[in-house]
């Protein structure tokens, strides 16, 4: 064997060596330095046609018991020719895919956005929590939950545990606290409301979020925007309503409520002491301006112009770290173990964006992951802020109209599972100038 020969065999081994190494690094979605790393060809493949700045990865990471999750990542640079924004089907309270929703909105990527009313019959799409489109209030917060904002082109998104406020001033003077926006009067799902609230089937008073519970509240005020795309719903027969329109006139009152909402007006629905309000203050021809604010737990105000608002919860990262804050968003200690199928919101330092999907209830092929488990891959990704989405079957991502995971809920193929959801993260290509 000459030494030329011997030389590049061995300079052959070591190169394979090296990368059999770094193909079992890289397993997971992440690198020693945190930031991502391409898997081996077969387990990773790039979108074509996506806009500058905004790439899709898939993978297979193995779990610290072996289990396999499937993990597919949507990266959206802070410089991207792109707009991360939310969105909804043809009304607030309305479902459809996470693949109609992107159409509607022209979108090349999407993945699913808020927890929702899956329980009621004519309002299944009602988002629990708050809700920020275009920067209009949609849907009051619950809490204090931890949301997503997304403060528009150039701006870093940023995660935060936000509140919201809503008023309205009648013209007379008289002003009064609205209790919700874009929702059934006097029902509550998921409890967290602004005062009054009581628990269903005890009675027993609470203003903390309950994720899968229901409250009632007998005396509110509840406003109806344009976007709630129908009639205001039916209320009981004290009920009263005033009907507002672009210039915050009031021009029909209806008793009891239940009825159109003027296209770029409002409507304000109120019962028990609420309906007592509007009798008094709501005359056809005066002004009922109704003013809302969302704000940070140390009284900052967050500046809705252009901007979206997504609560959901519970955090995962806080400064580069695992910090799951369950109790404040009303999640149980059990949830935070229970493996599912995830959607996870990150940011890294460079205000990058990641939307991550974790498939899950695939035996064998893809397990979930609990909410710890989601924590620690965000992190291996350079998340330093991340939190829960909606997940479960509602867990969806769609890449250039197609779906690309493998939602958990029966069907024949992944476009068949899709559930139906209330919102969407949705990327919407930026024309150029």
């Amino acid at each position: 064997m000459n030494r030329r020969w011997r030389a590049r065999t061995t300079a052959v081994f070591l190169t394979l060596l090296v990368a059999a190494c770094t193909a079992r690094a890289g397993t997971g979605p992440g690198g020693g330095d945190g930031q991502p790393r391409s898997p081996a060809p077969g387990a990773s493949r790039s979108a074509d046609g996506l806009p500058e700045g905004v790439s899709f990865r898939q993978s297979v990471h193995t779990l610290e018991d072996g289990s396999p999750v499937r993990i597919r990542v949507l990266t959206v640079r802070q410089d991207a020719r792109a707009d991360v924004e939310a969105g909804h089907g043809g009304s607030v309270p309305g479902t459809d895919t996470v693949r109609e929703i992107a159409r509607r909105a022209q979108a090349v990527a999407a993945v699913n956005g808020t927890f929702f009313d899956m329980d009621s019959a004519r309002y299944a799409g009602d988002p629990l929590g708050l809700y920020v489109s275009h920067g209009v209030l949609l849907s009051e917060a619950a809490g204090r939950r931890t949301a997503l904002v997304l403060p528009g082109p150039g701006r870093r998104p940023r995660i935060a545990e936000l509140g919201s406020s809503t008023h309205v001033i009648s013209s007379d003077g008289a002003r009064a606290g609205v209790d919700g926006t874009n929702r059934v009067p006097g029902r509550i799902v998921g409890c967290g409301g602004v005062g009054g609230d009581r628990l269903a089937g005890t009675g027993a008073r609470t203003v903390a979020p309950l994720p899968g519970r229901v409250c009632f509240d007998p005396d509110e005020l509840v406003e109806f925007t344009a976007q709630w795309g129908g009639p205001t719903p039916s209320a009981d027969r004290d009920s009263f309503e005033a009907v507002l329109d672009a210039r915050a006139m009031v021009t029909a009152l209806r008793s009891p409520a239940g009825g159109p909402v003027p296209r770029g007006g409002r409507a304000l629905v109120g019962i028990g002491s609420g309906a007592a309000w509007l009798r008094e203050h709501a005359t056809e021809g005066r002004t009922l301006t109704v003013s809302s604010r969302v704000t940070a737990p140390d009284g900052q105000e967050v500046d809705l112009a252009g901007t979206s608002v997504l609560g959901a919860g519970p955090a995962l990262v806080r400064a580069g770290r695992t910090w799951i804050n369950a109790a404040a968003n009303g999640v149980s200690p059990g949830a935070v173990r229970t493996r599912s199928p995830r959607t996870v919101a990150g940011i890294r330092a460079d205000g990058t964006l990641l939307l991550v999907v974790f498939d899950g209830r695939h035996p064998g092929v893809s397990e979930g992951v609990s909410l710890t488990e989601a924590a620690g891959i965000m992190v291996s990704m350079g998340a330093v802020d991340a939190m829960n989405l909606d997940g479960g079957g509602s867990s969806t991502m769609v890449v250039r109209d197609e779906v690309r995971n493998s939602p958990s809920d029966p069907g024949k193929t992944d476009d068949a599972r899709q559930r139906k959801v209330s919102n969407a993260l949705v990327v919407v290509p930026r024309q150029r100038p």
